[in-house]
């Protein structure tokens, strides 16, 4: 900076002096042309105005070179002046980094005498450790041969060994354990009984009380009532014609027999069984039975029971409020109204199950549509499974999955009869709900036949364990009283045992509802006074 304005001063003052310069040359050349233009007699004059012009040209010159040094001396000394003021500065900064560094020095060395002298003070410490280490390795040692000598000495007294002794310990502390232990598990079920049993009993009151719904049933058989005993003939056709017509159409079996007035349409589809009574009914109408015809009113009630199917599922979704659902998923939940399971409709099932489940999680704060959706759409493979290969509870998840519905939903499709475990408290509610609407009275029925291999299959699961004597099963199946010897069984046994067959019930048969395990132990000291 300094040199720079030095720099500047010079050649500022050089500038005045070319100037300078300049003007006396200028002024010798108009000296010249005067001379050499004006006459002789006027030289003195124009030498005296020369002189004139020189003397003032040289005392400009002057004034301007005295100017030029006076800032140039001006520029210098300001330029020092800046100068050592920045010095000055960067002293100050240099000094107080200095002062922090000694500082910081001064702390390094306290931290390292510090850590020394913990170091050493930790080498002691191991040292002293490493000390009692030895003593007590040499004391387990001693303590190992004492031991040893004394499991001798007890193995001889005794006369078992340590293997023996260990299992005669074992087997006594598993017999005293088996009743605390089984004590414990009654003494849990009651406690969890007595405080989840009222709480459940008050949300499925509430939901039973809030929804209201006719019972209805519907046999699993398809008749189709006749005018007159002699359609018969004309339906069977010349050479039957037109009843192979009709099964191949509509891929039903026939059947005509003796019973007046009535045709039996046999089939395990239930879509097919509807549309071949409704075919059935049109041509019967009709009056034109022929294998044309046929064929050509088979299509047509075909797309109406699918339109029936699809109008059916909009209406459930309608009046349950549901937000909006897949279409074609809406055809699968109304096929459902031509499915039942023991008498009762599936549909109508689904709908049930879907309040309740509802109504049940707002009772909780839960997402009641959500809920209402899972309840809906809990038996949706019932509407595929006599047409793909699998049981309704896989079929109906495959569904759910392919149209987008929700993880809930697809959980409480899977738990609702335990096949994998549910991950959502809305998941329970559906299972719950599923149960209260199959088993609340006058909502399935079942053949005598099945009623009775259910019960016998109940009663022969329960009689082979040891130590039963009898088992009866009461209450049309929803409960199970078992008889076991109490020589053979005791109380702790018996608790144990009514957890046993419980679990084998849930693994192996198939019931609706819930079923109630009793295992009853009586001991009676009876004597006569003679």
């Amino acid at each position: 900076m300094i040199q720079l304005a030095i720099l500047q001063v010079v050649l500022d003052w050089w500038a005045v002096l070319l100037i300078a310069i300049g003007c006396l040359i200028i002024g010798g050349l108009v000296v010249f042309l005067i001379y050499r233009l004006l006459p002789s007699l006027r030289k003195k004059s124009a030498k005296k105005a020369v002189d004139q012009m020189m003397r003032e040209g040289k005392i400009k010159a002057e004034q301007r070179r005295k100017e030029a040094e006076l800032d140039t001396k001006q520029w210098i000394f300001q330029a020092k002046q800046n100068a050592q003021n920045e010095i000055q500065k960067m002293k100050g900064e240099a000094i107080a980094e200095e002062q922090r560094l000694k500082i910081r020095e001064q702390t390094l060395h306290e931290k390292e005498r510090a850590l020394l002298a913990k170091e050493n003070s930790l080498e002691q410490k191991n040292e002293v450790l490493d000390r009692k280490i030895e003593a007590n390795e040499k004391k387990s040692a001693e303590l190992e041969e004492k031991i040893d000598s004394i499991i001798a000495e007890l193995e001889k007294v005794s006369g078992l060994s340590v293997k023996e002794a260990h299992d005669e310990i074992m087997a006594r502390v598993e017999s005293k354990m088996s009743v605390e232990i089984a004590t414990y598990i009654k003494n849990a079920e009651d406690e969890a009984r007595d405080t989840a049993e009222a709480k459940a009993i008050d949300l499925l009151s509430l939901a039973c009380q809030r929804y209201a719904q006719d019972v209805t049933t519907e046999r699993n058989v398809s008749v189709v009532p006749l005018p007159s005993d002699e359609l018969k003939g004309r339906i069977i056709g010349r050479e039957g014609r037109n009843i192979r017509s009709l099964e191949a159409a509509l891929g039903v079996d026939l059947v005509i027999d003796d019973t007046p007035e009535v045709i039996t349409v046999s089939c395990f589809d239930p879509i097919r069984r509807e549309v071949a009574k409704r075919t059935l009914e049109y041509l019967i109408k009709d009056g034109r039975i022929q294998p044309g015809r046929i064929e050509e009113v088979a299509a047509k009630c075909k797309r109406e029971v699918a339109e029936s199917a699809q109008k059916a599922g909009e209406a459930a979704a309608f009046k349950l409020g549901l937000p909006k659902i897949n279409r074609e998923m809406l055809q699968y939940v109304g096929r459902l109204k031509y499915r039942t399971s023991y008498g009762q409709n599936a549909l109508d099932h689904s709908i049930e199950v879907a309040y309740l489940s509802g109504m049940m999680a707002a009772e909780l704060g839960l997402d009641q549509n959500l809920a209402k959706r899972a309840g809906l759409l809990h038996d949706i493979g019932k509407s595929v499974d006599f047409e793909l290969e699998g049981g309704h509870v896989a079929l109906g998840a495959e569904l759910a999955k392919k149209y987008g519905e929700p993880d809930v939903v697809i959980n409480s499709i899977e738990s609702h009869h335990g096949d994998v475990p549910a991950k959502y408290v809305i998941s329970h509610l559906v299972a719950a709900a599923d149960t209260l609407s199959a088993a609340r009275p006058g909502a399935r029925s079942e053949t005598v036949e099945t009623y009775v291999k259910r019960i016998e299959a109940l009663e022969n699961l329960a009689k082979k364990y040891d130590g039963v004597s009898q088992a009866y099963a009461m209450q049309s199946g929803r409960e199970i009283r078992v008889m076991v010897i109490p020589e053979k069984v005791s109380d702790a046994e018996a608790i144990k045992m009514s957890v046993q067959i419980k679990d084998e019930i849930e693994k192996t048969l198939t019931y609706p509802g819930q079923i109630k395990v009793s295992v009853i132990r009586e001991y009676r000291a009876v004597e006569t006074a003679k």
